[in-house]
């Protein structure tokens, strides 16, 4: 009989668990974790080893996952946040702009933040707006779509084929808020209190048509009108696109689980790239993300840096970037990583590269590449460290990238 609950740590030791063979291969086929085996020394037993991904997840006659990160969640949301928003929590530079209630688990703090974000947007009452309406009705309003009146009705009437401009709480931002709460209300280890108050949010949300199954989200455009809504249907969009089945885009294998997982190379990834584009606007600069070049003549050969730096004309690239959610070997190498950091130069003609890591023997490694001219930086950035201190971090790091360097840290040769 397998248990009801198994709690995981973000890269731990596997943990040997009584499954049945069906729940096992659900968790084997799912992805989310690292490696789910049969444990060879147990009949009956899976060995379950989590990867990079936190959360909470069900599997249909199994038991909830729990996937426990190294960072404590407080801190993690605050990368969520900033990766979110980031001029806001650029600014305040708080703990987080997210306010998580004390929870330490990721799924009771997601619906604690979004229950709270959502009851701010609507303080001020549920947003409406136009939307437009096609139906067949017994009267006309609005205009006669002529083409489907004769297509459907060849010409006669009534029914009346028409389109008109609804003033509504359908829209794109209501719909997309509704289902996120009710995604919430389905997942496992929502505290009672907070289960309550998302399902008043519902009630509030209720002339907003629930979502489809399988299609993409409704885009939204940010305006002046949208304005208080924005910080909840960020948090919102996270909450559904955290491995949801519901709304995956169409062609996409299915899933048979229930949960939210937050991908903590993505997580990290987004928050180094989306930090250092803003930190480098202060000297001038440009930067994009996933910036798409070739390292062959021929174009076979893709590669996609995390960031380029460029000028303020946004042309000539000043330096590279890519994100490494890992920590540093003993000796402080990574070589691929060095490799992939050099061939990013060499496409780029820059003299330099910069490889950032989660964690570090040290603050700043640099090691000038042997007939070449290239140096290669590697830095750490440890996410124990409190908000600001990691913004200064970034700070540091946008400032290296500027070429506004203090003093030249140790060099190491290879």
């Amino acid at each position: 009989m397998s248990p009801r609950e198994v709690s995981l740590r973000e890269y731990g030791p596997a943990v040997s668990v009584p499954l049945p063979v069906e729940a096992g291969r659900a968790l084997a086929r799912a992805g989310f974790l690292r490696s789910a085996t049969p444990d060879p020394g147990r009949e009956g037993h899976w060995l379950l080893r989590a990867g990079n991904s936190v959360g909470a997840v069900s599997v249909p006659g199994g038991p909830v996952v729990r996937i426990m990160p190294k960072t404590p969640v407080a801190r993690l949301f605050f990368l969520l946040g900033f990766s979110l928003d980031p001029a806001r929590a650029w600014r305040d530079s708080q703990e987080g702009n997210i306010d998580t209630g004390g929870h330490e688990d990721i799924v009771p703090a997601l619906a604690h933040a979004v229950e709270r974000q959502i009851d701010v947007a609507l303080r001020q009452g549920v947003l409406q707006g136009y939307r437009t309406v096609e139906e067949s009705a017994l009267f006309v309003r609005g205009r006669i779509r002529e083409a489907d009146q004769v297509r459907r009705r060849f010409g006669r009437t009534p029914p009346v084929e028409i389109s008109y401009d609804a003033y509504t709480a359908d829209t794109a931002e209501n719909r997309i808020l509704r289902a996120a709460v009710e995604r919430l209300l389905r997942l496992p280890g929502v505290t009672a209190p907070v289960r309550r108050l998302l399902a008043r949010q519902r009630l509030r949300l209720a002339d907003a048509l629930p979502l489809v199954r399988g299609r993409e989200l409704p885009l939204w455009q940010p305006s002046r009108l949208n304005s208080r809504y924005r910080p909840a249907l960020r948090l919102a969009e996270a909450v559904l696109r955290g491995t949801s089945p519901e709304h995956r885009p169409a062609g996409a294998d299915p899933l048979s689980i229930h949960g939210f997982l937050l991908d903590m190379n993505k997580l990290f990834e987004d928050f180094v790239t989306v930090g250092l584009r803003e930190a480098v606007r202060e000297h001038g600069l440009t930067a994009r993300l996933q910036d798409a070049h070739h390292l062959d003549a021929a174009k076979r050969v893709g590669i996609r840096p995390d960031l380029v730096v460029r000028g303020g004309d946004g042309r000539a690239p000043v330096a590279v970037v890519d994100a490494k959610y890992k920590v540093e070997k003993a000796d402080g190498l990574l070589n691929a990583d060095l490799y992939q950091a050099l061939a990013y130069a060499t496409v780029l003609g820059l003299p330099e590269a910069h490889l950032v890591y989660a964690a570090g023997r040290e603050p700043v490694r640099v090691h000038e590449v042997r007939g070449a001219g290239i140096r290669l930086f590697q830095h750490s950035l440890d996410l124990s460290l409190p908000p600001a201190a990691l913004l200064a971090a970034l700070e540091r790091i946008a400032g290296q990238l500027a070429g506004a360097r203090p003093s030249p840290p140790p060099r190491t040769r290879t």
